[in-house]
């Protein structure tokens, strides 16, 4: 990293009293993997072990208003899309192995009984399906790359799988506006990629990035790791393309930063979950590439201290601050466990923190950086850290905040929260529910406890945590001691209880505690408007 070598003359004027507050460059840091995880990687070689949503879920009924796919309606499908890679047949032929990757989710918590999958190239064939679909009423549900959290991506009945990962191309970049046009179906790393090459940058970064598509993460407005230099999807996309329920393609591929004719009716396609409409292209602001990226990682005493190292980063840093990420310590002990790498911090911590700086200028940022470094050290807030020096150790210490989720995946099953709630109560929900669990006789070293561990990580910018309950196997008793406790926690601190993943199977009947109830009739009266043969009763979809 560019100008590693001046933090020693950062840590002189800081005048330190205790050596190990020092932050030290890092060192003999043993390279990780690329930052990605595949949405297969975690699945056992028998998807079949999962248990059926419509099983898990009891409540959830079947729509009979819809009719069951036969061997005609196959025949269509394959005729209309031409190509034999684009149609899973699993009605007329056994394709059950070659259809379970779409029937179940990385997390291996839901399974739907989809028979067929389709793959349309383009928004003219997801037209004809969705218009044949309608006028049949034959269930479906977007999916991408299936990379989402609440099980909106996957089935729950028998509903066609449409797959968008056969609309993959980038359609336009010009340079001048940073403006990109590009397929739903293009994964997020693939399109960053691009970008890099004409020295610009995605704005939205996700531990996911490899396997997930753009069309999902406009769909689920995904906030991602640099929501705090870049803003949200809302403000980065520009115009989209996409397709409602009976057919109709809605062109608002635009590339204006400034259109003020009339409604903006794009933004009611971000985050709706492919509910009103199938996503499938977007056009998007992307920013110039950061010509100077530093990443530090500190260990801190307690969440206080995190608030104020945020605090000060915010001030000190403004910016050139793109990430400020907060990880606790069990997290950190769990990427350790199941990756066996060695940490990059001699103590062990209650917390850490990753921050990390982009900007144009590299003796400016590192000017930046070394003045926050005095202060934190000086006002003994930061116990201890390390800098980054080049960019394997700048994807090493990444690691360690997006490995997290791929750690908790060993452990079993995991309860996944993402909630917005006021920072200075980030974390009191993840003591308040160990606390709980706890009081309850459900966390444990052993296999009679169901809980193996409760912890806590996020992105302090947006005051968003991720509550994770890592579980042996999924159980309604555990269930039932969250659910719906969490959901009254938050909303008694005015939160949301989802702020990027969406509502998906898994808090669908639980959004009153977020929405009001003229808020909740608005979206019902949208859903009947765009799609009144599914009306409000079909189950809430994405295709993330």
């Amino acid at each position: 990293m560019s100008g590693a070598r001046n933090i020693t003359a950062a840590l002189r004027r800081a005048r330190v009293p205790r050596p190990s507050l020092a932050i030290r460059t890092v060192q003999f840091i043993t390279p990780l993997t690329a930052r990605t995880f595949s949405a297969s990687s975690t699945r056992t070689s028998d998807s079949r072990q999962i248990k059926f949503t419509s099983d898990a879920y009891p409540n959830l009924k079947r729509n009979p208003n819809f009719a069951e796919i036969s061997a005609d309606d196959v025949a269509h499908f394959k005729e209309l899309l031409g190509s034999q890679s684009a149609v899973i047949d699993g009605v007329t032929t056994d394709a059950t192995d070659d259809i379970e990757p779409f029937n179940s989710d990385w997390m291996r918590k839901y399974r739907g009984h989809t028979r067929l999958v389709l793959k349309p190239k383009d928004a003219q064939e997801v037209s004809k399906v969705l218009r044949y679909c309608n006028e049949r009423k034959l269930a479906v549900v977007p999916q991408g790359g299936n990379t989402g959290l609440v099980g909106g991506s996957v089935p729950v009945f028998d509903e066609i799988v449409i797959n968008t990962s056969r609309m993959n191309q980038i359609r336009s970049f010009d340079a001048a506006s940073g403006v990109l046009v590009a397929d739903a179906g293009v994964i997020l790393e693939t399109a960053d990629q691009y970008l890099a090459e004409r020295e610009h940058l995605f704005p939205l970064d996700l531990g996911a990035k490899g396997s997930c598509h753009i069309g999902g993460n406009v769909s689920t407005n995904a906030g991602g790791l640099r929501l705090l230099r870049y803003g949200s999807l809302h403000g980065s996309v520009l115009g989209l393309e996409a397709v409602l329920p009976d057919g109709t393609i809605v062109d608002a591929l635009s590339t204006l930063r400034k259109n003020n004719t009339g409604y903006d009716l794009k933004q009611l396609f971000i985050g709706s979950e492919g509910t009103i409409g199938l996503v499938t292209a977007v056009s998007i602001q992307c920013p110039p590439r950061p010509k100077a990226v530093n990443v530090a990682y500190f260990g801190l005493e307690s969440f206080e201290q995190v608030q104020q190292a945020y605090l000060a980063a915010k001030s000190q840093l403004s910016e050139i601050l793109s990430a400020f990420e907060l990880m606790d310590g069990r997290s950190q002990k769990l990427v350790i466990e199941s990756t066996g790498n060695k940490h990059p911090l001699e103590g062990e911590y209650p917390f850490y923190c990753l921050v990390e700086t982009s900007g144009s200028n590299a003796e400016h940022d590192m000017a930046k950086l070394e003045s926050f470094l005095e202060s934190v050290m000086g006002d003994g807030i930061v116990a201890d850290g390390v800098l980054a020096q080049d960019e394997t150790q700048f994807q090493a210490l990444w690691r360690w905040r997006e490995g997290i989720t791929e750690s908790l995946s060993h452990l079993g099953g995991t309860y996944k929260y993402d909630v917005s709630i006021p920072l200075s109560d980030l974390y009191l929900l993840v003591e308040d529910c160990k606390a709980l669990l706890t009081e309850k006789g459900l966390v444990g070293d052993d296999d009679s406890f169901p809980v193996r561990a409760v912890v806590g990580y996020g992105h302090m910018g947006d005051s968003n945590l991720h509550l994770n309950v890592a579980v042996r196997q999924y159980s309604k008793e555990v269930e039932k001691a969250i659910e719906p406790w969490v959901y009254e926690w938050i909303q008694k601190r005015q939160g949301s209880i989802s702020a990027e993943h969406g509502l998906g199977v898994a808090k669908r009947e639980f959004i009153g505690y977020s929405q009001n109830e003229t808020m909740v009739k608005l979206m019902k009266q949208l859903k009947n408007l765009y799609d009144p043969v599914s009306g409000v009763s079909l189950l809430c979809v994405n295709n993330c």
